[in-house]
């Protein structure tokens, strides 16, 4: 039986593979799945892509697109989350920044060069006229770093999934002052070319076995409550990610590729466009 080593952020949006390795659906299907959790996100995850040891990384789709463009030899192999991402821009509680426009010319918290938290500071500075030139970041890892970094002044403001943050809201460690959705789907399959290569049949069971589950996650019973539970997040909040959240099970499409590349190149995060089968595989 073949292992795969996959990887994502220990968020909600990954819920549907633990089930599935829970319940073994995917040893039913044909395959182990090794699950592990990267709190770092999609920089680490394409670092860890780069040396091999990962196979498959559930990954934010702007992040490893520039990561191929700059040689990481992945390719996306399916859209996961079809809808967008909500960045909450969010400041200490105690700041003195009120709304999003008091943060220009302030310094970012991320979790690293190549994250989507980086990613977006520039997304979120293009859309309000900033100059990108300007822009300062302080390296936070994760999202405890960011909590330190915003509360001892290290860092002004940090962007990170909306309802992720939100129990920081709620217990007043952070303050939300915007959100910022991608302009495109947010979560993106991606697996080593060699992978690829050698394992087809392997990732086409996984897929399916997914794709299965994520179908109809959403009519679960108690799904709502698995998730608050399993996350530590008000019934409320979860139920208002859930409608705005599309799971997907086609691979993405050529159109949206271009437009993140377009607003990467738009950005100066990319130096050069590729053909949208240099960034992607279909079984």
């Amino acid at each position: 039986m073949k292992t795969i080593k996959v990887a994502g952020v220990p968020e909600h949006f990954n819920m549907p593979w633990h089930i599935c390795i829970e319940n073994e659906s995917f040893k039913n299907g044909g395959i182990e799945v090794n699950w592990k959790d990267v709190p770092e996100g999609t920089g680490a995850m394409c670092k860890a892509l780069r040396a091999g040891e990962i196979d498959v990384a559930v990954i934010l789709t702007e992040g490893v697109t520039r990561d191929i463009i700059n040689g990481n030899k992945s390719k996306i192999i399916q859209e996961y989350i079809g809808s967008p991402l909500i960045w909450g821009i969010h400041v200490a509680a105690k700041s003195p920044y009120k709304n999003v426009q008091d943060l220009e010319g302030t310094k970012a918290a991320i979790s690293r060069e190549g994250s989507g938290s980086h990613l977006m500071a520039y997304v979120n500075a293009q859309h309000r006229n900033w100059n990108l030139d300007e822009l300062r970041f302080e390296i936070v890892h994760n999202l405890d770093g960011a909590v330190e970094a915003l509360t001892n002044d290290r860092a002004q403001y940090f962007m990170w999934e909306h309802f992720t943050t939100k129990p920081l809201v709620d217990d007043n460690t952070f303050r939300l002052v915007a959100d910022c959705p991608t302009p495109w789907p947010c979560f993106v399959i991606a697996a080593r070319e060699e992978f690829i290569q050698e394992n087809p049949e392997a990732l086409q069971k996984m897929l399916k076995v997914l794709n299965a589950e994520t179908r109809d996650f959403k009519l679960k019973k108690n799904i709502d409550q698995k998730l608050s539970e399993g996350y530590g997040q008000k019934l409320e909040d979860i139920r208002k990610w859930l409608d705005l959240t599309r799971w997907s099970q086609q691979q993405i499409s050529e159109n949206e590729m271009e437009n993140v590349q377009k607003n990467l190149a738009m950005l100066n995060l990319i130096e050069e466009k590729k053909a949208f089968n240099e960034l992607t595989h279909s079984f």
